[in-house]
C-alpha cells in the first residue's frame, strides 16, 4: 500500500485521483496533523508518496513513477503520444501550477490593498493566457491526449479549483470547461474529494 502525505485541496489531490484510477490502495496522511512534516520533506510541500523504501517528493516525478509502474491508459508506452503525455504533465506541474501559486504568494505577502489587487489582476492575466494554450490543444479532442483522460488533465482540474479563493476572473474556453467538468465528475476524482473530507471530519 502507498502512503500519500497531502494537504486538503492541494495538488496532492491529483496524485490521489491517479492512484484511484490505477486501482491502487493508499493511506492518506494530512500534513496539518503532523508536527514534524519537514522531517519527511524538508521543503514542506505536498505531495509526498511513500512506496516501500522509496520516498518521492515532487508531484511530476510521483505521477511518472506511478504511471511507469502500473499498467494504465494515461501514459502511452512509446512514441510521440508518450512524449506528448510527459510534456503535458510537465506543463501542468511546472508552468500552470506556479502561475496559480502566485495567487497564494500575493495573498500571503502583499498587504497593501491596491498593490495586492494589481498583482492579482496581473497573475490572472498570466493564468488566462495559459488556459488559452490548453483550449487550443483541446480543439477536436476530449482530453489533452485525445479520447482518454491523462494525469495532466487531472492536475489541471485540481488547479482550476483554486481561483475560487481569490478575487480574480479566470476565463475558460468551452473545450477547457468541458474537459474540467468531465475530470471532476470522474469517480476517482469524487472519491478523492470525499476521502479528504472524511479525513478532515475524523
Amino acid at each position: 500500500m502507498y502512503t500519500l502525505y497531502y494537504l486538503p485541496g492541494a495538488c496532492s489531490l491529483a496524485t490521489q485521483a491517479v492512484l484511484h484510477e490505477l486501482n491502487q490502495p493508499v493511506e492518506l496522511v494530512d500534513v496539518q496533523q503532523l508536527s514534524n512534516f519537514t522531517d519527511i520533506n524538508p521543503v514542506g510541500t505536498v505531495p509526498v508518496l511513500v512506496d516501500g523504501d522509496s520516498k518521492l517528493r515532487e508531484g511530476a516525478a510521483i505521477l511518472l513513477h506511478l504511471l511507469n509502474k502500473h499498467k494504465n491508459h494515461m501514459l502511452p508506452t512509446s512514441g510521440v503520444s508518450r512524449e506528448q503525455a510527459i510534456e503535458d504533465i510537465l506543463f501542468a506541474n511546472a508552468t500552470m501550477h506556479p502561475a496559480y501559486g502566485r495567487l497564494f504568494f500575493i495573498a500571503q505577502h502583499i498587504t497593501d490593498i491596491d498593490a495586492r489587487q494589481t498583482a492579482f489582476t496581473a497573475a490572472a492575466e498570466a493564468i488566462n493566457s495559459l488556459w488559452q494554450v490548453v483550449e487550443q490543444q483541446l480543439a477536436g479532442r476530449d482530453y489533452l491526449g485525445g479520447e482518454r483522460v491523462s494525469a495532466a488533465d487531472i492536475l489541471l482540474a485540481v488547479y482550476s479549483r483554486w481561483a475560487a479563493h481569490f478575487p480574480v476572473t479566470i476565463t475558460l474556453g468551452s473545450n477547457t470547461s468541458r474537459m474540467l467538468d468531465a475530470v471532476q465528475a470522474m469517480p476517482s476524482f469524487q472519491r478523492s474529494l470525499a476521502a479528504e473530507q472524511n479525513q478532515s471530519d475524523a
